[in-house]
């Protein structure tokens, strides 16, 4: 984008012009499925441009067909091996401890003193939820489709900001069931804040980025830190670690251990069909059609 700033990441794009800066999940050959590598990049560009006198704000979105399909879950999307003496994944403990540690990663969001707002098109599923549901806003094309599907056999969300979007009854239709609803239904019940069409998602967004961009950044600041003591107040920040130990703990389902079972003898893609297949096309409904 012409006058834009950019700096050089191997998973994510970053630019930065007009008093805000662009965070781009940058792997659309894998729906910008999460890895640990990514969520890195993600904290080091957050910080960046927290730390930037010239950003008032951040805008957070992905490249290619979707925001985000989730964490990728596949070995080469680990990017990573682990000497032995080095935490796995055996023990419910070391589970919980590398959940959190990827969750420090994505904490940036929220701890960051400068307003976030989330891009979100195509898919925002489970991972790429437990981003975009962290930003100071969320705006979201109508055909997104927002859901966390892995409930269903693989465990539960490392993160939980569901019931502060939606109170308690719309986060329990949503994490029991794995349905997923559009963005249009997203801002009925306000997981999102607005819901447009496609085209004019990203003017949208940059017209928000406009506004907040005439505002002193030390208010900017101080206003959303403020926002964010309330919610730790109501236990927002705990409830994430929570979180990840529920998580850790949600791994030890019999469900989950035959989806791994069936991911290791058929193949991710036949484990995804066991898990999905009998909840037909998976769509939750946010109000009653007309």
């Amino acid at each position: 984008m012409k006058g834009a700033r950019q700096v050089d990441y191997e998973n994510i794009i970053y630019e930065k012009e007009r008093g805000r800066a662009r965070i781009i999940l940058n792997r659309p050959e894998k729906l910008n499925a999460l890895t640990r590598a990514l969520q890195r990049e993600l904290n080091a560009a957050m910080w960046d441009a927290d730390n930037d006198n010239e950003v008032h704000c951040i805008i957070l979105k992905g490249a290619g067909r979707a925001f985000s399909a989730g964490y990728d879950i596949s070995a080469s999307g680990r990017g990573e091996t682990y000497a032995d003496t080095y935490r796995g994944r055996v023990a419910i403990d070391d589970d919980a401890w590398q959940m959190e540690a990827a969750q420090r990663d994505r904490m940036a969001i929220f701890d960051m003193h400068k307003p976030v707002i989330a891009q979100i098109h195509g898919y925002c599923l489970a991972g790429g939820t437990d981003v975009a549901l962290l930003c100071d806003m969320i705006i979201a094309a109508d055909d997104t489709q927002i859901g966390f599907p892995p409930v269903r056999a693989m465990g539960a969300p490392p993160a939980h900001m569901w019931t502060y979007h939606v109170g308690p009854q719309w986060a329990k239709r949503m994490l029991l069931t794995g349905d997923s609803i559009s963005g249009k239904e997203a801002e009925r019940i306000g997981l999102v804040l607005q819901s447009v069409p496609r085209d004019d998602l990203e003017a949208t967004v940059e017209a928000l980025a406009d506004r907040m961009a005439m505002i002193d950044p030390h208010l900017l600041s101080a206003n959303k830190r403020m926002c964010n003591l309330a919610l730790e107040m109501m236990g927002a920040r705990t409830a994430q670690r929570l979180a990840a130990e529920i998580d850790a703990r949600a791994h030890q389902a019999p469900a989950v251990k035959e989806f791994g079972q069936i991911s290791r003898e058929q193949g991710h893609k036949a484990a995804l069909e066991w898990r999905d297949t009998k909840f037909g096309d998976g769509r939750g409904v946010a109000a009653r059609r007309t």
